[in-house]
């Protein structure tokens, strides 16, 4: 598997952000992980990326235990967490460069990768612009090509077509589509439209607890809309 939960649980004081959660998710699968606000989606994410640890339960990803062992896991993984963090001063083309050798890669290698990444996200225009000049989408485009700079196996996405118009948003889809032919992608989103046009699958978490794990076939085969069942699994 590439992702394995197990039993993951997240408590911060009385509150269990996360309540004994599990799944599992294979090599290709794209997956998008559903939830109203404070279900947890961000936390298992953070979990399943080394930023947070679990309180109970595990998590693995490539194989390897996050807590157990973290540096392995992590350069398997490519992260677009909520609010994207970038250096605003810096230059499309300079942040990437400057992120591949934060992992390590070398100049020869980091060079090409970093044109591939570039013309995969729909950067060209924008590469000699400093960070902080780029408009929103843009800003997420870039975000994208970090994470997918060392050419992880898996993705893990969180909100990443957030606050974009519905160009952008079609775009940012585009981009993760062509990136996920090959990869492993858990990502969450509230757009429902979104998980219908990637998805193999949908995960839906309430309350810290998963309230439905299945196929977007299955799903459409109970006659109800996604956002139909969303609501009545969260209400």
């Amino acid at each position: 598997m590439s992702i394995q939960v197990t039993n993951l649980t997240k408590i911060y004081g009385a509150q269990r952000a996360i309540d004994g959660i599990s799944f599992s998710l294979k090599k290709g699968e794209i997956v998008g992980f559903l939830g109203p606000n404070g279900a947890g989606k961000s936390t298992t994410m953070k979990i399943l990326t080394g930023y947070l640890k679990a309180s109970e339960g595990s998590a693995k990803v490539a194989e390897y235990d996050v807590a157990e062992q973290p540096m392995p896991a992590r350069r398997t993984i490519g992260y677009l967490p909520e609010h994207n963090p970038l250096y605003l001063d810096m230059y499309v083309t300079e942040f990437l460069i400057f992120s591949g050798k934060m992992y390590g890669m070398k100049s020869a290698v980091l060079k090409s990768r970093v044109d591939e990444v570039i013309a995969l996200c729909g950067l060209e225009v924008e590469k000699r612009k400093k960070i902080g000049q780029l408009s929103k989408g843009y800003r997420q485009r870039v975000g994208l090509a970090q994470s997918f700079l060392h050419d992880p196996s898996v993705l893990i996405l969180d909100e990443p077509t957030t606050g974009l118009d519905p160009n952008q948003i079609q775009e940012i889809r585009e981009v993760i589509r062509n990136a996920g032919k090959d990869k492993t992608v858990l990502f969450s989103t509230h757009i429902m439209q979104e998980v219908e046009a990637l998805c193999d699958r949908v995960i839906i978490i309430n309350k810290g607890k998963v309230v439905s794990d299945s196929s977007l076939e299955k799903l459409r085969e109970t006659g109800n809309s996604l956002e139909e069942i969303f609501r009545s699994l969260t209400s």
